[in-house]
């Protein structure tokens, strides 16, 4: 039958009727493929046309559905598991690729491509790396860069602490959590980083700040950020590093990359968009506006038409959503700064990202235009600011499938996702929370109670409230596979099980980086599942994740990607 099809086919173009490489039907079979439409089912074949599906089922119902329509079957996939695109929800290329390119000293192992980091478990083991690494480095006239750093693992560290380590070569220390940097004296004279800058920043900056120490966190560490993107993000360090990022979420499995209120800064999106917007790239790496700088700089001018000036930034396979927005509440959850309803073992105080008069303002004017909105969440008291904000908009002036979105969702109770539920939210959660910091986090600062009920997905599931999963590159590995598996197993960094009643299943959790990924963007009638009319987004396994071993789901075999139509394997 392959053979006539074929034939068909040439016979065609012998007549002047050849049909272009985009209108030709490819049916795909496979050993399964994993639908997650609305009956989820299991099928064995997938015709695709263009950048379409146009026929899914079992073979024979394939090639009844398809008539006299020409097709080409390819069985290449015979022995594989096609799955719906995985979808990349939450990531950030700029601070992926800053963090990717410095020296990685973390409290977990890190993969990227071919290079490996191993961990650094205590002080004494992070001292001893980054000593060495420092020594290697030997150039005065050259920052060195760390990323990683966590206090609760690796001790304390001050800008004595590195000046001790040396006094010449310029350093800078960036916290695991990414929202903190620690300078020695050397780095902030490199930078031009003095008290005179520091005494222009605005209050709630400045009490982000400890120049004696080199110290600055959440918002200090934002004024920062141009000075730093001088040297950190020079354009052909910064693309080599972006290049790297791509084929790292490209070599994950994923078919759509999606950037909610990162770095807003059209310098760097040129560059972003030199990347990741040529019609070959493997995925749409597309964006949502930062509203925390907008409202920083715009919030009593023409903060909307500021941020509609935004969209024009995009290109290609490199765009920017419209009607959508990112805002911030609380702060780091990796620094222990998020806002606690009952606080912290040790007595230490929560941060602000966006002050709450602020956020406030800034939601009720995007809430107005008709936004979609993301809010930044990690402490439980920082989730109460953003349902009452929330509530008070609804009552003020009412939307419905407003689909106001909670991100990362690390504190919470019961009571507040009943709440989410009644008040039409959903969420996007960071499952690896829980994987890294439950433990440490039962010991220091959190108590095991609230510890190691953070990100609480069973209770959200049983709620019936939509949620999806990201990582946040690189709060977690930016790959699907490993979220499903933290989310499905909870098995934290020395292997306990943290809340298990807050295990969700694989199939919940491999929605969650497909369908419920696309809801959450408001996408889901183009993307997330396999069905006809949808764009054919597709990952390519070795292995069912719903059916093997859940502790093995993160290391199933990836062979590559179908991108609308483009079959493109694996960079490695």
């Amino acid at each position: 039958m392959r053979f006539k099809i074929i034939i068909t086919v040439c016979l065609l173009g012998l007549l002047g009727c050849s049909l272009d490489n985009r209108d030709q039907i490819t049916v795909y079979t496979a050993k399964t493929i994993v639908t997650l439409d609305q009956d989820s089912r299991e099928v064995q074949a997938i015709a695709i046309q263009n950048d379409r599906i146009i026929a899914i089922g079992d073979l024979d119902s394939v090639k009844a559905n398809l008539g006299d329509k020409p097709f080409v079957q390819d069985d290449q996939f015979a022995n594989k598991v096609l799955i719906p695109g995985l979808i990349n929800q939450h990531e950030h290329p700029a601070l992926a690729a800053l963090t990717m390119a410095t020296h990685i000293i973390a409290i977990e192992d890190w993969e990227i491509g071919d290079r490996f980091y191993p961990r650094a478990i205590d002080a004494d083991d992070y001292q001893q790396k980054l000593k060495a690494l420092v020594a290697k480095h030997g150039e005065d006239d050259e920052m060195f860069y760390s990323w990683g750093y966590h206090r609760l693992w690796h001790g304390e560290l001050s800008r004595a602490d590195l000046d001790r380590i040396s006094a010449t070569v310029p350093m800078m220390v960036w916290q695991r959590s990414g929202h903190e940097f620690i300078f020695n004296s050397k780095a902030l004279e490199f930078l031009d980083i003095n008290q005179t800058m520091v005494d222009g920043f605005s209050d709630s900056a400045k009490a982000q700040t400890d120049y004696a120490r080199g110290h600055f966190w959440e918002q200090g560490a934002m004024m920062l950020l141009p000075v730093l993107f001088k040297d950190m993000a020079s354009p052909f360090r910064y693309i080599a590093s972006l290049k790297d990022v791509r084929d790292y979420w490209h070599a994950a499995g994923s078919t759509h990359v999606v950037e909610p209120g990162g770095l807003t800064h059209a310098y760097l999106q040129k560059m972003h968009n030199f990347v990741f917007a040529s019609d070959d790239n493997p995925y749409h790496m597309d964006y949502i506006p930062d509203g925390k700088s907008m409202a920083y700089e715009h919030i009593d001018g023409d903060m909307l038409g500021e941020t509609e000036k935004v969209l024009e930034w995009g290109d290609g396979m490199s765009r920017f959503y419209p009607k959508k927005i990112k805002l911030f509440a609380d702060g780091a959850i990796f620094s222990q700064l998020m806002q606690m309803k009952d606080g912290y073992l040790d007595g230490h105080h929560g941060e602000w990202i966006m002050n709450p008069d602020l956020l406030e303002k800034a939601f009720a004017a995007y809430w107005d235009d008709g936004y979609q909105i993301h809010v930044h969440q990690n402490g439980d008291a920082g989730l109460d600011l953003v349902l009452d904000i929330v509530e008070a908009n609804l009552k003020r002036n009412p939307r419905e499938d407003h689909r106001t979105v909670i991100v990362h969702f690390g504190f919470s109770t019961k009571e507040q996702v009943q709440r989410i539920k009644e008040l039409g939210i959903i969420v996007s959660a960071n499952p690896y929370y829980t994987v890294a910091l439950a433990d440490t986090y039962s010991e220091v600062g959190i108590g095991p109670e609230r510890a190691q009920e953070m990100v609480r997905l069973g209770d959200l599931a049983r709620a019936g409230v939509s949620f999806s999963l990201h990582a946040d590159m690189p709060m977690a590995p930016g790959k699907p596979l490993f979220l499903v598996w933290s989310a499905v197993n909870r098995s934290t960094l020395n292997n306990n099980i943290a809340g298990p009643e807050q295990r969700i299943t694989p199939v919940q959790a491999l929605r969650a980086v497909t369908i419920e990924a696309a809801y959450s963007m408001q996408l889901e009638q183009d993307f997330g599942s396999l069905e006809v009319g949808k764009f054919a987004n597709i990952t390519v396994l070795d292995d069912n994740p719903l059916t093997v071993d859940p502790m093995t789901i993160k290391d199933i075999g990836i062979w590559g990607t179908i991108h609308e139509g483009r079959v493109l394997p694996a960079p490695y």
